[in-house]
């Protein structure tokens, strides 16, 4: 199944996709997820009430109300290596700010503070379906919903900075300010929607890709994760009590926009795309 959230007619639910249509389910999806009533909805196919045409609503992102996005970085192989970065023996995350989701079709608002480098990280992510701690990996899946897809929006300029800084503070001050060029409103656009995880039963071989005005920037395979999704939700339900609706990004592949020669930023007037055919794509317009 896709489910969506959406507006419509000034009310905020979440709706199943079927076809051109989608069907109001008079919840949102982080309630669904809670009470366990995703079985409930697919008898709903069938039913030709409560059914509105998509092209009629807004969407909005697929958990607009997450208690915790949980970014995870430096998690391709091949994005390390275009990074300069080695491989890490665990993973390595931060908190998204909630305050900076989006939905798909809306802009990225380029910072008036930092405009110069606006990059991208088209993510493979999860999205958690029922209250999940100190989990091992051979059973993480069972407490994932399904999956999304999300736009890691970057301000590079304190990247440089982070591999240059010296003493004890500097590189915690560095650091600190690479994650704040991620926090900027509008940075973290999440969508089209849910695909539940019966509709892709194998996270590790999934092909992502990530366009700039329809030129491909970023095409690769979950397969070159270093820590794949059952591992990364083992590490961190150690510390963390994931609840329903929470998402978990897997990390950016290679083809950031920082890592290239020479370098290459986003703009406005440009179009960024996230696509995992499965899932759909997560097109955003860039705007000052």
């Amino acid at each position: 199944m896709k489910l969506v959230s959406f507006e419509h007619e000034r009310r905020q639910q979440a709706g199943l996709v079927d076809g051109s249509d989608i069907i109001a389910l008079h919840s949102s999806l982080k309630e669904i997820l809670a009470r366990g009533g995703l079985d409930d909805l697919r008898r709903l196919r069938a039913s030709q009430k409560d059914r509105v045409s998509a092209k009629r609503v807004k969407l909005l992102p697929t958990i607009p109300d997450p208690s915790l996005v949980l970014s995870v970085g430096m998690n391709y192989h091949e994005h390390l290596k275009e990074m300069k970065t080695p491989v890490p023996e665990k993973p390595a995350a931060f908190t998204k700010s909630v305050a900076s989701l989006i939905a798909t079709g809306e802009p990225i608002k380029v910072p008036k503070s930092n405009p110069d480098m606006l990059d991208w990280e088209g993510e493979f992510s999860v999205v958690i379906g029922r209250t999940c701690h100190a989990v091992k990996a051979a059973q993480a899946l069972d407490y994932v919903a399904g999956y999304t897809l999300v736009n890691d929006v970057s301000a590079r300029d304190w990247v440089a900075p982070l591999f240059s800084a010296t003493g004890l503070m500097g590189p915690i001050h560095a650091w600190e300010h690479n994650l704040l060029g991620k926090m900027f409103p509008t940075f973290c656009p999440m969508g089209p929607c849910l695909l539940t995880k019966d509709e892709l039963p194998d996270p590790t071989n999934v092909h992502i890709e990530t366009r700039l005005n329809g030129r491909v920037m970023q095409s690769a395979n979950t397969d070159d994760l270093v820590f794949s999704v059952a591992q990364l939700i083992e590490y961190y339900s150690q510390f963390y009590r994931f609840q329903p609706g929470d998402v978990i990004t897997t990390g950016s592949p290679s083809g950031v926009g920082f890592g290239r020669n020479p370098k290459v930023f986003m703009k406005p007037g440009d179009v960024v795309e996230v696509e995992v055919k499965a899932i759909g794509v997560l097109r955003n317009p860039i705007e000052a």
